[in-house]
């Protein structure tokens, strides 16, 4: 056998293996769209194939993600070997994530009410035209607001103790672990601890100190008010730590050679902190301040514990209400919609609030 015959049949090898990825390939995508079709055409009720679940679906989408993975070794040899190490978590999020999504919005348009003999049907336009005329959900979008103004104070609160905790004072290990000490408990057990128990307005600690420093009915939740101050309160307890933690990681990594370099010129600590440490901390800072609100969009443990959205609303959160929705009411089909709309409002407001950050640490720079 000549030099030049082994190329040519290592060639021929990997044509043929690609011809087998990609047929592999293609027979899994025609399994997976035809069971779709059926489960389509099963929930459209125009088949009688018996499909109670959407779990043959499932199974093919697995078939048909196993396949992938292989074409693509198959097909593109070492390339698709590293392709196959990141397929597994990007089909993983299509699975979890995006299908879910796209069936939501499908559920957005239907009339379903789990408490109406009628099932589900289609309705078009009607929970979107019901969402704009109730002023409960826009009450809770409104009260979002408050709360993520809320984390502007949460932040100053934050930055405080993460410059005591990076100070040289004594015990200073035991004050980080004691600050810790609410990021570790569940945000129900706390409602549950302070709200129910600690700040309950007959019996509890806060309200007889109240009391006796001459508050006659120390009752926290009882304005709208005192209710939403009450609840940011106890979301601010639970949450600082976590700001705190990732602002001192931020303040141990800056160069301790410009801080030595502004003492021996004289500078105070308040002039270093606003012309050296606060400068340098900026991008640290509006990455915790972001993830906060990320969070904070999506508060509503708290809230359902300790005050179920009243009085009369003060401190609903949109996440609380369209739970409140699907629970109370069990309207499935508009509880959806509201989701589904409030998920559009936090990707907008999100990226436009990394893109304004984005241009404003730029021209910092």
């Amino acid at each position: 056998m000549s030099d030049t015959t082994i190329p040519a049949i290592h060639v021929t090898q990997q044509t043929s293996q690609a011809r087998r990825g990609r047929l592999l390939f293609t027979a899994a995508s025609v399994l997976l769209l035809g069971v779709l079709l059926l489960q389509i055409l099963d929930a459209a009720e125009v088949t009688s194939l018996g499909l109670t679940s959407w779990r043959p679906l499932l199974y093919a989408y697995i078939v048909w993600a196993v396949a992938l993975c292989a074409a693509q070794v198959m097909i593109r040899g070492e390339d698709g070997q590293r392709a196959a190490f990141v397929l597994p978590a990007v089909l993983f999020t299509v699975a979890m994530v995006v299908f879910p999504t796209v069936f939501g919005l499908y559920i957005a348009f239907t009339d379903w009410n789990l408490s109406a003999a009628a099932g589900r049907r289609f309705n078009g336009l009607d929970n979107l035209r019901a969402l704009f005329s109730d002023l409960y959900f826009w009450n809770a979008l409104l009260n979002m607001v408050y709360y993520v103004l809320a984390v502007l104070v949460q932040y100053a609160i934050a930055f405080g103790l993460a410059l005591l905790l990076n100070a040289e004072i004594k015990a200073r290990k035991f004050f980080r672990v004691a600050f810790l000490l609410p990021l570790m408990l569940s945000p129900v057990a706390v409602s549950w601890m302070i709200g129910k128990s600690l700040m309950e307005y007959r019996f509890g600690p806060a309200a007889t100190l109240a009391r006796h420093l001459g508050w006659d009915n120390p009752a926290f939740f009882s304005t709208p008010w005192l209710a939403r101050t009450s609840l940011m309160a106890m979301d601010a307890w639970v949450s600082i730590p976590f700001m705190m933690i990732l602002l001192l990681a931020g303040l141990q990594a800056l160069p301790t050679e410009i801080k030595e370099a502004a003492k021996v010129d004289g500078a105070s600590g308040w002039q270093s902190f606003k012309e050296i440490t606060f400068p340098l901390m900026l991008p640290v800072s509006v990455t915790v301040i972001i993830l906060r609100i990320i969070f904070q969009l999506k508060l509503a443990d708290i809230v359902i514990n300790v005050t179920a959205g009243g009085p009369g609303g003060a401190t609903d959160t949109v996440s609380s209400f369209i739970f409140r929705e699907y629970r109370d009411r069990s309207n499935v089909g508009y509880g959806t919609m509201l989701a589904e709309f409030y998920l559009v409002i936090i990707i907008i407001f999100v990226s436009l609030i990394l893109k304004v950050t984005s241009r404003w640490l730029q021209r910092s720079n």
